[in-house]
Order: structure tokens, then C-alpha cells, then sequence
């Protein structure tokens, strides 16, 4: 990596200075590299963690979640604060957003569309699967049309998927992953250790594995521990930003900004600069999800090649959206509350994931400002809306039917999960200033050289894992601005 100290860099102009390391920055500034990059510099809070000391320390950073915002709820928002963001902590599910998704108050008078369509987005989706080499089901085409092939064959279904798939071959796939089904010259195949936020084997794609080069190019400088605390602007243009490192304070200029922080930390940034507007920091939200154990009759379950082998779209797309949520129900290859313990009965458990979409609601948000190194942002948050929680009794209520082609002899609830960890919608993105605060580029409405990447762009909250949708927002948002 081209690491260099903050205090070398204050004085020069660069073509680009983009926020952050994660998804959102990563994938621009990889697009952006493959039609020649100027002098670009990028900035991130958190330090670099090896794989290997990951595994060892257990953890994917040394900055603690927690001192990172405030909040009086007790609701749980999970992110790394470090070189590559969340590609250190997720666990590489990556199912494309459902064609409906991006079209909700125009199908079903329900939240709000996206400024651009499945198809649109669509051959960005292939590129970004290309760039992760991603292993995934080809019977998906059949409710979300592809362009190209999955690069990598599906994962190994368990046997309670097998028979689910043969009952439902239009709604139940293996699940789409970023963890390599095949090894690659970078990354190891998956080893179904069910540690994937602390991947042993380093299959699944990371910033560290994935981007040969990208940190290394010499156009590209990269300053670490470094926090962006706010813009400065001249007119309809950025002109500036202010950092803050070990305590002092620089000022970095660029012709172009990339803001990838995240949903918290990227409003935070613009309300510290008074670039606000109503939707700035507004509807801060992720899907809503709950669990459930299902004994089976007689079945034996773990016996596929990864953490969640199976998905399930029978919840999820149809008229009852007008009024409730859709919901995805994921199958788990994962012991998640140990083995049966009847005898003979060990491996006849199946865990089941069912999360729902939800609404943004304004009064979620982050809202205060913090224009010096301290204090932190603070966030506001009530609750997931009443949407997304009759979307969850449905599914509950409905999944005996889903369920069927299994001999399921009880299901048990386990409880609602406490967080998603893809927090999302604070800077979202639409086609007029009145509904959004970004265009269908991701282009600032109002400062015109300021691009948003990352979660906090959606204006709806699919079901779905959000990090493929980001990365092929991303290369989209690059290519519309380079190329």
C-alpha cells in the first residue's frame, strides 16, 4: 500500500480524494483506476489489521463500534472502523436486490422508488460478481435475469435444501457468496467453519484479497487513522476537506470528492459541514429479521459446504406489499443453538433466518453534529416500522407452508435479532432535492463535484445483504463519472 502521513499531503491538490476504504470506495476507486487515475488520495479513520492478526486478536479492528456514535437506544448498529470497512467483518452473502425492489411505491404505493431500474443496474451487477468471483445458483436467472453466468458453481446444498429445491425450483436457490466455492490465486476455498466474520482460511472476498494492486498504484496515496471530520465549500462546489489526525487538524483539496464513510458517519460529515438538507441524516434503517429452530423428522441436516447454504423467496414479492413487509428466509448450515440432544435425533435441526424489509422513517436518524474530533455523531432511533413488523408475523404465520416439502416435526421461534449489521437510507438517492439528497448518479443535488457511495444512498430497504447492491452502484457511479 502507498501509505503516507497526512501532514505530507496538506499541501498538494489531487484530482480525487475519496472517504473511506470499504465497498462503497473500493469498488469506485477500482473503476475508476481502469480508465487511468489522476493523482487521487484516500483518507480512512481506521488502521490496517492484517488477516492473520484478525484470526489471532478475534477481532476485525482496534476501534470499538461503540466509540464511534452515540445513541441512547438500545438498538444494536454493527461496522468496522478500519482499512476495507465491512469487506473485514461481513460475512459474503451476496443475493442481488429483487427486481421489485427499486420500484416499491410505483408497484405497490408503498416507500419510494429508486431513480434507477433492476435492469439498469444490471450489467453492474454481473461486474461486480466478475470482480469477487462470486459462486451462485444459475436457476436465479429465473426471477432475476442475468447477463452472464455466475463465475463460480453454487456452494453444496444440505439435504433439507436439496429437497427444497426439487419442491420449489423457482423460488429456492443455493445461496449467492463472495466465499470462493473454488480457491482463486488469492483466497482459499471455503472451509465451512461457520467463522466467516473471522474467515480462518481467508476465502471470502476482502479488500486485502480482492484488489491486487489498487492500494498500490502510484497515483494512489493512502492516509490512515485519519478522520474526516467536515467539508468546506465555495458556492456549489466542495473545495475542501478538513481531517483530523493525532489530534491536529489538516486541510486536503481535490477537484472531486467520494464520500464512502458509512450511514452514520456520512451525514455526520455533511451536517458538521452544514451541507444539510431535511433528508440529510434521515431514515437510518436496516431489515428487520428473527429466527427460528425447525426439528425434523427423521432428517439429517449440516451437511453442506458453507454457513447458509439455502435461500427462499416464497415470503417475499406480491401484492400483500401494499401493506406488508416482503421477507426472505434464509437456511443455515450453522449449529446455531447446538444439536438436538434426544438420541439419534442430533443432526435433525435446521436453523432458519427470516428477515424483512422496512421502511424509512424520518425520526431515524443521525442528528447531531460534531465538527471537532469529539464528541462523536449521535443517532436517533426508535423502532423497525409497523410495516416490517407485520411482514415478520406473516412469515411466521406462513412459513408451515413454506416448509412442506421437509418433514418438520415442530418449529420453535428463537427471537428477534438484534441487528443486521447493514445500516442504511441516511443519504438517499433520488431524482429531485425534495425526495432525496443524491441523483441517480449519486451525485450531490446541490454540490455538484461530491459523489455518496455506500449504504446510506438507498431510498428502500430490500431484504437482501446490501454489499453486491453497493458494489455495483459503485462501479456504475465510477463509469458515469470517468469513463
Amino acid at each position: 500500500m502507498n501509505l503516507v502521513p497526512v501532514n505530507s499531503v496538506s499541501g498538494q491538490h489531487f484530482e480525487t480524494i475519496i472517504i473511506g476504504t470499504g465497498f462503497g470506495s473500493s469498488f469506485y476507486l477500482h473503476e475508476a483506476r481502469r480508465y487511468g487515475l489522476q493523482p487521487t488520495l484516500v483518507v480512512d479513520w481506521g488502521q490496517f489489521h492484517p488477516h492473520d492478526w484478525q484470526v489471532e486478536q478475534k477481532r476485525n479492528s482496534a476501534t470499538a463500534v461503540s466509540d464511534t456514535f452515540n445513541s441512547e437506544s438500545s438498538k444494536v448498529w454493527n461496522y468496522t472502523i478500519g482499512f476495507g470497512g465491512g469487506m473485514n467483518c461481513w460475512f459474503a452473502q451476496t443475493p442481488r436486490f429483487h427486481p421489485t425492489d427499486f420500484q416499491l411505491a410505483s408497484r405497490y404505493g408503498i416507500g419510494q422508488d429508486w431513480p434507477i431500474t433492476y435492469d439498469e443496474l444490471e450489467p453492474y451487477y454481473a461486474e461486480a460478481e466478475e470482480i469477487m468471483s462470486i459462486s451462485g445458483d444459475p436457476d436465479m436467472a429465473r426471477i432475476m435475469p442475468r447477463s452472464r453466468d455466475f463465475p463460480q458453481p453454487p456452494h453444496n446444498l444440505t439435504t433439507a435444501d436439496q429437497l427444497m429445491k426439487r419442491a420449489q425450483p423457482d423460488r429456492h436457490f443455493a445461496m449467492p457468496t463472495a466465499r470462493a466455492r473454488v480457491a482463486t490465486s488469492t483466497r482459499s476455498a471455503c472451509c465451512a467453519s461457520l467463522r466467516c466474520q473471522l474467515c480462518p482460511v481467508d476465502a471470502k472476498f476482502t479488500a486485502q484479497n480482492g484488489f491486487p494492486g489498487l492500494y498500490d498504484d502510484p497515483a494512489v496515496k493512502l492516509c490512515l487513522g485519519t478522520r474526516a471530520l467536515h467539508f468546506v465549500t465555495a458556492g456549489d462546489r466542495v473545495t475542501e476537506l478538513v481531517v483530523e489526525h493525532e489530534g491536529r487538524e489538516y486541510r486536503l483539496h481535490a477537484d472531486r470528492f467520494i464520500l464512502g464513510a458509512n450511514a452514520i458517519q456520512s451525514p455526520a460529515i455533511l451536517l458538521n459541514s452544514g451541507m444539510e438538507s431535511p433528508l440529510t441524516g434521515a431514515g437510518l434503517h436496516e431489515s428487520y429479521g428473527f429466527s427460528v429452530e425447525v426439528f425434523l423428522d427423521g432428517l439429517d441436516h449440516f451437511n453442506g459446504s458453507t454457513i447458509t447454504t439455502g435461500i427462499n423467496y416464497s415470503l417475499y414479492d406480491g401484492d400483500h406489499r401494499r401493506d406488508t413487509a416482503a421477507a426472505l428466509v434464509y437456511f443455515e448450515n450453522r449449529w446455531t443453538y447446538g444439536l438436538r440432544r434426544e438420541p439419534g435425533k442430533h443432526r435433525w435441526s435446521l436453523p432458519v433466518t427470516i428477515v424483512t424489509e422496512d421502511l424509512l422513517q424520518p425520526e431515524n436518524r443521525v442528528l447531531s453534529k460534531a465538527a471537532t474530533p469529539q464528541p462523536v455523531p449521535t443517532i436517533a432511533y426508535g423502532d423497525a416500522s409497523d410495516y416490517a413488523r407485520r411482514g415478520a408475523d406473516r412469515a411466521l404465520r406462513l412459513l408451515p407452508e413454506v416448509l412442506k416439502p421437509l418433514p418438520v416435526e415442530a418449529i420453535h421461534f428463537r427471537g428477534y435479532r438484534p441487528t443486521e449489521s447493514h445500516l442504511q437510507g441516511t443519504l438517499r438517492m433520488g431524482r429531485t432535492p425534495d425526495d432525496s439528497v443524491v441523483d441517480a448518479d449519486q451525485i450531490h443535488h446541490r454540490w455538484r463535484n461530491l459523489t455518496v457511495v455506500g449504504t446510506s444512498v438507498f431510498p428502500s430497504c430490500s431484504c437482501a445483504n446490501p454489499s453486491l447492491t453497493v458494489a455495483a452502484l459503485s462501479l456504475r457511479a465510477a463509469r458515469l463519472a470517468v469513463a
